[in-house]
């Protein structure tokens, strides 16, 4: 069977009956409309209101290979090779993953709950207010496996009079992070080091809040996640050892033993099965003011913990 024509309503039936072969009609339908506005520029409502446009023999080509490679699972963040985040845009590739909805709940999270960092919106206040700060009045944040950059970059533009560190221990994801700064306009000091051993330098300072959305899946989970995930998204990036899952957090919670200013704040995504392990493991390491918040689906996902 072959797409009747190269009118765009032919040509996304055709590709959507394709795609509901391994994707729920809504999704599929979702995934071709997002390949027309980003490849055409043809969003729903033109596409509704202009059926009969045509498309070339490039063009046709470009949705046949995007489709092809959904039906192989690749996520169409990287196919299209961008996704939204934080009402910010950032370029993704499989080199990083894809920033999940959850992460952002814990950055609207960050700056709802520390008011002290938020941009004050008296009309005094200038709005080059954030760049005539000084380094002893600004106030210091710590991404910790930074990947594409979207908690450091989406914090320092939500809360810029703070300068942002971002730290990760790789370089081709920190390429990605490097670039999705400059697209965002974001003033950014990255670090390619391994918070595992911590060889470079930092050793002085301290942070206002250090943040970190680490692997945290452990390998006897891989049988619940999808192709998508599990084919293409990077798995340092994602997955822990059964016999030692919180190897991340703890090296965190040691770091900022030393590192975290008091009254300082250290946020972190976690996974919804061991939210009680966790809270165990700030204890050891003396941290009593803890707090779980639960996502959107109701999972016990962000920890709030308070030097205080």
């Amino acid at each position: 069977m072959k797409v009747a024509s190269n009118l765009v309503k032919d040509i996304r039936k055709y590709y959507c009956d394709q795609l509901c072969s391994i994707y729920d009609k809504d999704e599929a339908n979702t995934m071709i409309l997002i390949l027309f506005e980003h490849y055409f520029n043809i969003d729903r409502v033109k596409m509704a209101l202009e059926p009969d446009i045509r498309l070339s023999e490039s063009e046709m080509l470009k949705i046949h290979f995007a489709v092809k490679d959904l039906l192989k699972n690749k996520p169409i963040q990287y196919i299209i090779g961008e996704t939204e985040f934080c009402e910010f845009k950032f370029k993704v590739n499989e080199n990083v993953l894809i920033p999940r909805p959850e992460t952002a709940e814990m950055i609207y999270k960050i700056v709802s709950k520390s008011p002290s960092l938020q941009v004050s919106k008296s009309p005094s206040q200038s709005q080059s207010q954030s760049q005539s700060s000084t380094a002893k009045s600004q106030k210091l944040i710590l991404d910790i496996g930074t990947g594409s950059g979207c908690i450091a970059i989406s914090l320092a533009k939500m809360l810029p009079e703070s300068h942002v560190y971002a730290l990760d221990i790789s370089e081709k994801a920190l390429v990605i992070a490097k670039e999705n700064a400059k697209i965002n306009d974001a003033n950014i000091t990255f670090i390619q080091d391994d918070i595992l051993t911590m060889t470079k330098t930092m050793t002085q300072t301290k942070f206002d809040i250090i943040v970190s959305n680490p692997p945290y899946v452990r390998e006897l989970e891989k049988a619940d996640m999808r192709d998508n995930v599990l084919k293409w998204e990077p798995h340092n990036a994602l997955f822990v050892s059964d016999d030692n899952p919180l190897i991340f957090y703890r090296k965190i919670l040691e770091f900022a033993k030393s590192h975290l200013k008091e009254n300082g704040e250290i946020w972190f995504e976690i996974n919804e099965y061991l939210s009680k392990e966790m809270i165990d493991l700030c204890h050891e390491l003396e941290f009593s003011n803890v707090k779980i918040h639960k996502d959107f689906r109701g999972k016990e996902r962000i920890m709030a913990i308070y030097n205080s």
